[in-house]
């Protein structure tokens, strides 16, 4: 049928197929999760594994878009490129014309646009992601944004994209507290990746303060928290233990 392929054409029960079908690559790509704490931003994402001959500088998902503002995604990674270059394009713009510097909500406003526009035009197909946007705005607020390959946009506490998802937000919903410090909502983010990801040598994990520095956890650091989970794992499955009479 026509509207199987054709993205401007709509199906007889209203569905644009091929924003379907973006979501579908979406959700088989690496899961990706941001968490708003107290006064930061944690980034966790599912790394792909890495040849031995391959630089791994060149497989990141954590990406700047401003001094303030940074960025993940699941999906196609060549669509992100193409989107992240665009984000921080209209960051520069934004700059450039009202010399400050651009809120977080509108450039996670401005790559949606930039999504949907890809949704009702001919000799052009959707982009295969959804990103995270996560940043602070002037006064130090922590941000956290979503958007999607229909163009949505939307805020959060604490959010996952990619494969898995629904296993990794029941955690988070679980998990989540307000106003967490950031050893607190590291713990979080880590806690929910191994929900889906088998080892910690298949995590990456940041940490974006409100002074804008991005500090990736080594590996080191990750096996401490992987520690410390497993034991509050076991402290709670003794919990859960009935207690005999």
């Amino acid at each position: 049928m026509s509207y199987d392929r054709a993205i401007t054409v709509f199906s007889p029960n209203g569905h644009l197929f091929q924003v379907e079908y973006a979501l579908e690559a979406v959700s088989k790509g690496l899961v990706s999760v941001g968490v708003k704490g107290k006064d930061c931003i944690i980034f966790g994402v599912e790394k792909k594994s890495i040849a031995k001959l391959q630089d791994p500088r060149t497989v990141r998902k954590i990406q700047q878009i401003d001094q303030h503002i940074y960025t993940t995604f699941a999906g196609l990674t060549a669509d992100a490129r193409v989107l992240i270059n665009k984000a921080r394009l209209e960051a520069q713009n934004y700059r450039m014309s009202m010399e400050d510097a651009p809120t977080v909500e509108y450039v996670t406003k401005a790559v949606a646009n930039y999504q949907q526009k890809y949704t009702q035009q001919g000799g052009s197909r959707p982009f295969g992601i959804s990103t995270l946007i996560g940043g602070f705005d002037p006064d130090g607020t922590p941000r956290l944004y979503q958007t999607d390959p229909a163009g949505t946009w939307t805020e959060w506490k604490a959010h996952v994209v990619g494969r898995n998802s629904k296993t990794v937000d029941e955690y988070l919903v679980k998990g989540y507290e307000d106003n967490m410090e950031i050893d607190k909502a590291v713990v979080v983010v880590v806690r929910a990746l191994l929900e889906v990801v088998e080892s910690k040598n298949n995590i990456d994990v940041a940490v974006f303060t409100s002074d804008y520095k991005l500090t990736m956890l080594n590996d080191t650091k990750l096996a401490e928290i992987v520690q410390q989970i497993e034991r509050d794992k076991q402290a709670e499955a003794e919990e859960k233990k009935p207690i005999l009479q």
